[in-house]
Parts: structure tokens; sequence; C-alpha cells
């Protein structure tokens, strides 16, 4: 029995109490880490230490009596539990719980974070696991070969529940839709998105009495690529008097859209009705390269304006699957077999690989100009951040360009000037860094693919990057889009 990679042996203690010694680990970084649980009745805070050679992975010994034990980590001052250990609701909301068994014949481990391959200790997690007791055996086990006939059944399953399912059943109990006048200066929808923390919204154009398309941080993105190339930061006045409408018109041009007989021609908006089902929406947003449509409907033709009802997303499918087949894992036989023998996903190239695509990467200190270019140009919605050994430190996303509305960043800053981490910082408030260290969405190349699956069900996570355990360099990564054109291949 072990917790968040805890091991623990049999000693003496005073008065005649039987202790054990437990190891309590919290390998997901942070600058400070402490423990408290109901064996400090929550008031006092134990000190966590870094794990010689592997600063992301903190760790502390304690000594407990044998019994039921709730726990929770202070990770820079916010309280967090470990989502790949058991936890439960208690008093204190969610809390990690650990069961410590007397075992009169064990013998106790030498708590060493450097013991050899041969040694008694247990280790629940994963990513500790791989730092503490690494062997040749382990990291050069045959991978599971997938099943043609399991990879049939579980796609056809899937297949079918997507088919079987409707839009509406993403549509929340309670909530609110945003949608923005096309007439709308750029400088209100810039301010909008980020005051709302969203990254897209439908575009609404009252004289055609229907929803026109979707303004997203891509276009916040091209705008300002496109002023920087000609020297000038994102004045107030220009995004003032541009309007959206206007916007679009120039991008038509600037993204070489189809012109036939003088007129640009460009893509429809992808929309969905509320009766659609959930495979036909899927494959939509696959060939429309898209991550979200909106999803809207028309009463009748009385001349009503359509309805915007949400906002449907991957992610939200994606989650729908995984709590159908939460309870019902061995009905999709390919879920628990590991990423790394799953043929998706985009993988750092190892030497001899000349075929492979290389993956879009970049230091902090790279400028932000760098950074939006490469959005752009390589087409994905996040780029890992690592330093000089390719460690992860964080990612880039698209829809952080919102964060330079903040007091009108975007006025007196140079794209090139300003560094990644730099603009990384300015999206960041000083009470909320806890909340930051869910940036980084992270895999082990061993993960099952329903652990994958379930991490990109998230809200706002388009892509998880797959790190080595320990160091954290990255060596490959998994989008949403790769498992669903996985699934439903």
């Amino acid at each position: 029995m072990s917790a968040s990679g805890m091991d623990y042996g049999r000693e003496s203690g005073g008065a005649g109490k039987t202790l054990t010694p437990a190891r309590f680990v919290w390998p997901y970084g942070g600058r400070s880490v402490y423990l408290s649980g109901s064996f400090t009745g929550w008031s006092e805070h134990w000190p966590m230490t870094p794990v010689e050679g592997c600063p992301t992975v903190f760790q502390t010994i304690c000594s407990l009596p044998p019994g039921y034990h709730q726990y929770k980590f202070i990770v820079d001052g916010e309280w967090r539990h470990d989502e790949h250990q058991p936890f439960v609701t208690g008093n204190y909301g969610i809390v990690n719980t650990v069961l410590l068994n007397r075992e009169p014949d064990y013998n106790p481990a030498v708590l060493s974070p450097h013991m050899t391959s041969g040694s008694s200790m247990d280790v629940d997690n994963e990513v500790f696991q791989r730092v503490v007791r690494v062997s040749d055996s382990a990291l050069h086990e045959p991978l599971p070969k997938i099943s043609e006939t399991d990879l049939e059944v579980s796609r056809h399953r899937i297949s079918v529940f997507l088919s079987t399912h409707m839009a509406y059943e993403l549509l929340p109990e309670s909530g609110k839709v945003i949608a923005l006048d096309v007439d709308l200066p750029v400088k209100q929808a810039f301010h909008i998105l980020y005051e709302q923390g969203i990254s897209t919204a439908p575009l609404w154009d009252f004289s055609k009495g229907q929803f026109v398309g979707v303004l997203s941080a891509l276009d916040f993105i091209l705008i300002m690529r496109e002023l920087g190339k000609h020297g000038s930061n994102l004045t107030e006045e220009e995004l003032e008097t541009h309007t959206i409408s206007a916007w679009k018109q120039a991008k038509l041009y600037l993204t070489n859209q189809t012109i036939e007989h003088g007129k640009i021609f460009s893509k429809r908006l992808v929309r969905a009705g509320p009766d659609e089902n959930l495979k036909d929406i899927t494959l939509k947003m696959l060939q429309n390269r898209i991550a979200t449509v909106p999803v809207t409907h028309s009463t009748s033709d009385d001349g009503s304006y359509p309805q915007l009802l949400y906002l449907a997303s991957l992610s939200e499918v994606l989650k729908l699957v995984c709590r159908h087949f939460r309870h019902s894992a061995g009905s999709l036989p390919i879920l628990q077999l590991p990423i790394c023998s799953l043929p998706f996903g985009t993988w750092v190239p190892k030497i001899g690989e000349s075929n492979r695509q290389p993956l879009a990467i970049l230091r902090p200190n790279s400028s932000l100009s760098a950074a939006l270019n490469l959005l752009v140009q390589a087409e994905v919605s996040s780029i890992p951040i690592v330093d000089d050994n390719d460690s992860l430190l964080d990612v880039y996303s698209r829809s952080d360009i919102t964060a330079l509305a903040k007091d009108k960043i975007y006025t007196h800053i140079n794209l090139e000037e300003m560094t990644i981490h730099q603009a990384l910082q300015l999206g960041q408030e000083p009470y909320s860094y806890g909340a930051t260290g869910q940036r980084c969405h992270m895999c082990l190349r061993s993960d099952s693919l329903h652990k994958v699956m379930e991490r990109l069900a998230k809200p706002g996570v388009r892509r998880v990057v797959i790190v080595e355990a320990g160091s954290k360099r990255v060596e490959g990564i998994i989008s949403l889009g790769d498992i669903f054109k996985f699934l439903l291949s």
C-alpha cells in the first residue's frame, strides 16, 4: 500500500506504539511544498524536500501509526491533492487517503532516492518510480502489441456511442454564451476575450440576421504579426478604428483565400444543430481543423433570429466518451495500452529517424515574435517552452495572446524585444501561482490511453506534452485531434 509514491516499513515508537515510516511524494514541481493531514491535526505543515537530481520531485518521510489517514499538499501556498492517488471528499475538501497496515515480518527498506533495481521498495506513483528505481529491464520491456480485433472493436463501440448521442447533451444546465457584433471595434473585442477568460467567440451580423464567423485568439496573433512586419506596435487608435468585419476582410487577403471574378470567398461558418449527432460534429471539426463549433437553433421559418445555444468543443466530446466508458473500460481494450505503443502523436525524432516531423519547441529567452510565428506556421495551439536540456518549463498557447490586453500592454511592447518568459509572466497574478502550475499538462510515454484521454478532456486543454520521468525532457505531444483521428479512423 502506498500513497503518492509512498513507501512504508515498521518501527517501534515510545509507549509501546508501533509506527510506520511512510514516504510521501509530490512529483509535480513547485517552489515550496508542504504536507499536512489528519495525522497533523491539519494545523501543522511538514516541509518536503526535492529529491537529489530531480528538483521537481518533493518527498518527506513520516512515522505514522497504522490505520486510515487523509492528507493534502500545500504547493506554493495553495492546497493541492494528487489526482493519481486514491482521494475522497472530506471535511477539508478533496483529500488523498492511505491505509497503513501492521506487517510484523516486514523489513524496513532503506529510504534513499538512490535505490537499486533489486530493492524491496514498492512505489505506486509511476513518475517517482522511474526516478528512484530504474532498471535496464524496465526500460527495455517489449511494448504490448495492438490487436487488430481489439482496435476494430474499440473504434466500433466509440463510433456507435458518438452516433447515438446528440449535441444537446453537451449543453450545461446553466451558463452564458458570448457572441460579438461584427461591427464591434477590434479593441473592444480584444478586451472582452481577456476579461471573460475566453479565446473564441461567434460573430453576429445584424444586417444579415445570422452568425457569420468566429473571432479567436489566432486573429489577434495575425493582427500583431502583420503590424509587427511594418515596425509598428498595436496602438489603441488602430484597434479602435478597425472593426472585426474590416479585419476579417483584410484577413482574407493576408491568408490567400479563394478569389473568383474579383470577389473573395471565405469558408462558411462551421456550425452544428442541437439534434446533430456527436460523431458528425466531431468529424466536422476534424475536417475543418477547428476545436470548437457553435451550436445554433432556428425555431422555424417565421423570420426569427437563430439562437446561439452553446460553443461545443472536442474536449467536451472526449469528456463524454471518458465518462461513459469509465466504469466499463473492459469494453474498450485499447484504453489500457501505453500511448507509446499507439500510432499517433508527434514525437521528438530519434537519431536516424529523418522521416519524423520535428517538434515545435522554443526557449524562454526566444522572442514573442518567434512564438507567434511558430504558432501560425506549425498550425498548433501551443508550444512547449524548454530549457537547454529540453526539459519542460512552461507552454505558450494561442490564448495567451489575450494577456496583452491587461493594462493595455499591447500599446507599448515590441514583439522582437519581449521574450516568451516575460510574455507568460504578464498573464500570471501573484496570488494564483499554484493555478499556473496547471498550464503544463504532462504525461509519460508509459501512461495509458485512458489516462491521457482524461487529461485532454479537461476544459481548455488541447495538447498534452509527453515528458521523460524525473528530467521532464520533452519527448512528444498528443493533441485532441490526434486522439479523435485515431479513434475514428
